[in-house]
């Protein structure tokens, strides 16, 4: 037996705008339909495949075959190219939790798409009481001269969050636990800029606190040194800037005068662009 197309060292990493399209798909599917899917859009470098948007495909699946909407999945696609040049189809996606006999006819679909598609899976139904994800690529097997076949085989896949994502996954972590406690709030809205600085100076004290503890403990002998712990904080204390108090008290000045003549200008235009907007109304009533 031969193997072709052995894409296996692919990694994978989803972005979680991308699940929230995906759990926002099944919350809203047509009460007959078991599962959705749709199409991952994305990028891909040096085996790695960045999944950063998705859509859902209208789509019905019978016993014997599979109706899917492929006109609105193109002309989805060519709108969002228009909006994003840069996303181009890396694959498909499906809730649940494994592959089903209907998945290789999807996946033929995609493969004249893009090469090499890869396809994940959602687990909607939190199966052990969580939200399983898996990656698959399609790979292709058969006898020389004789008959070919396909299997999915799993491969690599990560969660990656951009720095605003990280922000709003941090807002919505706070309306956990919602159900369990009713007198929490619903919705939350973003902090202002101070009480943000607050916080992650809190955060940033606890985790100082946490790496002090672990080099005392060392120290003293009460805990085993880990090598790769000892080359990381190495890193961390070379990345901070050599400079006296005197040096960053004059930086962090300049740099809150910066700020503060940003925030000033804006302000006057804002106001000079109400005020222009209600002389134009007087001006229009007037005639």
């Amino acid at each position: 037996m031969s193997t072709i197309n052995l894409p296996l060292n692919l990694t994978v990493r989803v972005h979680p705008v991308v699940l929230f399209q995906i759990v926002d798909a099944y919350e809203r599917r047509n009460a007959d339909s078991e599962r959705v899917i749709g199409t991952l859009l994305g990028s891909v470098d040096k085996g790695v495949v960045e999944v950063t948007n998705c859509f859902c495909v209208p789509h019905k699946e019978h016993a014997d075959q599979v109706e899917a909407e492929l006109g609105y999945a193109s002309d989805l696609y060519d709108l969002n190219r228009r909006v994003n040049p840069s996303e181009n189809i890396v694959g498909w996606w499906a809730t649940g939790q494994e592959v089903t006999n209907h998945s290789s006819v999807i996946h033929e679909y995609y493969a004249r798409e893009c090469n090499n598609p890869i396809h994940l899976t959602l687990d909607t139904s939190l199966t052990a009481a969580r939200m399983g994800i898996k990656a698959y690529v399609c790979v292709s097997l058969g006898v020389p001269g004789g008959k070919t076949g396909c299997m999915f085989t799993p491969i690599n896949v990560e969660i990656s969050s951009y720095e605003p994502e990280v922000v709003g996954l941090q807002l919505c972590s706070k309306t956990i636990g919602v159900q369990q406690n009713p007198s929490r709030p619903r919705t939350v809205s973003p902090m202002l800029d101070l009480a943000q600085i607050t916080e992650a100076s809190g955060k940033l004290q606890n985790l100082l606190g946490e790496v002090l503890n672990y080099v005392e403990d060392v120290l003293a002998e009460k805990q085993q040194p880990d090598n790769s712990v000892g080359r990381a904080l190495l890193d961390l204390i070379h990345s901070v800037p050599n400079m006296t108090s005197d040096q960053f008290a004059q930086m962090f000045n300049s740099n809150v005068k910066d700020l503060l003549m940003v925030v000033t200008l804006s302000q006057l235009i804002k106001t000079q662009l109400q005020l222009n907007e209600k002389l134009t109304s007087l001006t229009s009533f007037i005639n």
